[in-house]
């Protein structure tokens, strides 16, 4: 097999990033935009010593899971990995992923799988978005989502997964900047001035964030930016992000504020949330109420529980925790994360929440050693990022001896990993259930109970 060869295959199955499995004489090819059981003319890309890339030319025969895309554009952008695939396909892909990691990475059997936790409405929910703005190779301004693997802009004008009003924005945005002569910023030589516009709208409040991450500290004619962008109903909040480095991280540290708040409210569940420009919040709000509902009841709180929300961020857990817990104790690594969540407590009359700043595997660890050993949790929940737990702070969980662990991923095989660890220590998983936040992509959030063997 040589590059720029052509096969027909079947797919067999879908990877952990969306691309299609298929095999000629047993060596794997993976193909993006083709989904289980279609039959499929591709063309060789990239030859490695046990699989290769294709490209897909031509479905011969479709799978039956297979739909046509809303979106257009959907094969170039990099935002819907499988929206070319059925939905109810979706979320038996993402609870299979999840189980298999378990399976293969996490060496667990006899899994107590619970239903994945599908959306009605698949379509325009999230709550926040972030659009990087270019210039095509013509020199006309690009605003969208990268393609997938890359960061060329793909210019989309509606998006079918963001709220519906960002298309109003992006529109106003544009003009602007072209009416203006505003430059965009070009990451190969670092110059230009709007990077990002980042957006945010709150499903319960329907209040309307704008946020222009900027290489530079002002932006001529905002006068007239503001002036336009008030005349969308909900518009609370209009301000600059200021992000002079040459790099691949969106935001900047500092927040120039150009109209009114420098943050949007919004509810889940009964908890009100204060959100800025760099608040990490759930994006999708329907699905972030079942994940946290799922939580709860996996943390079994009576009002007499000690509670440690481990990574809690602006407090989204631990405050919804809070309301059924003697006494909460969150760890956030950024410390504007833990002023909105002591801003979130206090604007919800919670009492019984406190936030510490610092590493995870730092402050744990170190509170612990504090106490001579006498430091205990009744529950404690850990919510961290990709990369997972690190070894230092599983170790401190199991010092502290909590009755139940609920652990919320974003990752399944880190997830499988920490678990496999927690399992070698004295805890049994008990429960765990999936929640589709991402539709259309291939990402899935996790819930997992733990008890003591």
């Amino acid at each position: 097999m040589n590059k720029n060869d052509e096969f027909i295959i079947r797919i067999e199955d879908i990877t952990s990033d969306g691309e299609g499995i298929g095999r000629v004489d047993g060596f794997a090819l993976f193909v993006k935009d083709a989904i289980m059981g279609d039959i499929a003319k591709v063309k060789v890309l990239k030859m490695k010593k046990t699989y290769g890339y294709a490209r897909l030319i031509e479905i011969i025969e479709p799978s039956e899971f297979r739909t046509e895309p809303k979106c257009a554009l959907s094969r170039k952008c990099g935002g819907c990995q499988i929206q070319h695939c059925t939905y109810e396909k979706q979320l038996e892909y993402k609870q299979n992923k999840v189980k298999n990691c378990l399976e293969r990475i996490g060496k667990l059997t006899d899994i107590p799988m619970e239903p994945i936790m599908g959306m009605e409405e698949p379509y325009y929910y999230r709550n926040k978005a972030q659009f990087p703005v270019g210039r095509d190779k013509d020199g006309k301004i690009v605003i969208g989502f990268y393609a997938g693997h890359s960061h060329t802009i793909i210019d989309t004008s509606h998006c079918y997964i963001q709220a519906p009003v960002n298309e109003v924005l992006i529109e106003i945005i544009r003009t602007f900047l072209e009416e203006f002569g505003i430059e965009p910023y070009d990451e190969t030589t670092g110059k230009g001035l709007v990077r990002h516009i980042l957006t945010r709208v709150a499903y319960k409040t329907g209040e309307i964030m704008v946020c222009l991450v900027i290489n530079g500290t002002k932006l001529s004619h905002a006068d007239k930016l503001v002036e336009r962008l008030l005349k969308v109903e909900g518009m609370t909040s209009i301000t600059l992000n200021v992000n002079k480095e040459q790099t691949n991280v969106i935001l900047g540290k500092k927040i120039l504020n150009l109209w009114g708040q420098n943050y949007i409210t919004d509810y889940i569940g009964d908890i009100k949330y204060q959100i800025s420009p760099l608040s990490f919040y759930q994006v999708n709000p329907i699905q972030t109420k079942k994940l946290y509902e799922t939580a709860l009841e996996y943390a079994d709180l009576h009002g007499e529980e000690i509670v440690w929300d481990i990574y809690c961020g602006i407090g989204t857990i631990s405050l919804f925790l809070a309301q059924k817990a003697k006494q909460v104790y969150g760890v956030e690594i950024v410390p504007e994360a833990i002023e909105d969540a002591k801003t979130n407590a206090n604007i919800n009359a919670i009492n019984n929440a406190e936030f510490f700043v610092g590493a995870a595997e730092d402050v744990l660890p170190e509170k612990y050693e504090k106490s001579n050993g006498a430091m205990r949790a009744d529950v404690i929940v850990v919510d961290p990022p990709r990369k997972g737990c690190d070894e230092a702070l599983l170790n401190t969980i199991i010092k502290m001896e909590p009755e139940r662990i609920v652990y919320v991923s974003c990752d399944p095989a880190t997830l499988a990993r920490d678990l496999r660890y927690l399992e070698d220590n004295g805890y049994q998983v008990r429960r765990v259930r999936t929640c589709d936040m991402f539709a259309h992509s291939v990402h899935v959030e996790t819930v997992v109970l733990m008890s003591k063997k």
